[in-house]
């Protein structure tokens, strides 16, 4: 064997080491992230592993895990942890979105987030998507109800490029907090984008209900 083949070896087997290794922190930075979001309640996936990396002692960038990477370690966590009382809290949490999207009726409410996706915990709010042409109008429904409620916005990505904020509005019924986006009609036909870059999934009324029975 030349120098020349026994050095590229060599390098080869130097590469494979340093990439199983980044891999190993990386899967070391997501455990810890879901740790932070599933017992302090963090919902920012970049703040959480970033928070985490700092815990670890670890400051290179290009050691962060992918966002999706985090999901698949906060339910391995939940799994591993949690595994009696987070499906009993999912349960609660879905079945008052299923009230709480009955009471948005007139606007076509979409369950998105946590609640949707089965990693909601004890920290999590129900997140909905409210669609009308008058903004205004679900805060009047709450107003014509005397719920009390907050009004913000929220800002959704809504291709690679724009991004643009809505109107928000969060109440609490329960002890259970209820966020809410309001989008135009137009909204209904294209949903923003999650963390991962890829469409945020929506679901309507009976599909959340088919999650229950």
């Amino acid at each position: 064997m030349s120098q020349r083949h026994a050095d590229r070896r060599a390098q080869r087997g130097q590469d494979s080491h340093a990439s199983r290794h980044l891999d190993s922190v990386r899967a070391r930075i997501a455990f810890e992230a879901a740790r932070l979001i599933s017992e302090s309640g963090i919902r920012d996936y970049a703040l959480a592993k970033r928070k985490a990396a700092t815990l670890l002692g670890v400051d290179a960038e290009s050691a962060l895990p992918k966002n999706a990477d985090i999901e698949d370690a906060l339910r391995e966590y939940q799994r591993l942890f949690h595994s009696e009382d987070q499906p009993r809290r999912l349960r609660v949490l879905r079945e008052a979105a299923i009230e709480a999207m009955r009471f948005f009726a007139p606007f076509e409410p979409r369950l998105v987030g946590a609640v949707l996706d089965g990693t909601a915990d004890a920290h999590s709010a129900i997140c909905l998507h409210l669609f009308s042409d008058d903004p205004d109008a679900p805060v009047r429904l709450l107003d014509e109800h005397g719920i009390a409620h907050e009004i913000d916005t929220h800002r959704f990505r809504l291709d690679r490029d724009h991004e643009a904020e809505f109107p928000a509005v969060r109440f609490v019924a329960d002890k259970i907090v209820v966020d809410t986006t309001i989008f135009g009609y137009d909204g209904l036909r294209q949903a923003p984008l999650n963390r991962n870059g890829q469409s945020m999934q929506r679901a309507a009324l009976q599909a959340v209900e088919s999650l229950l029975s």
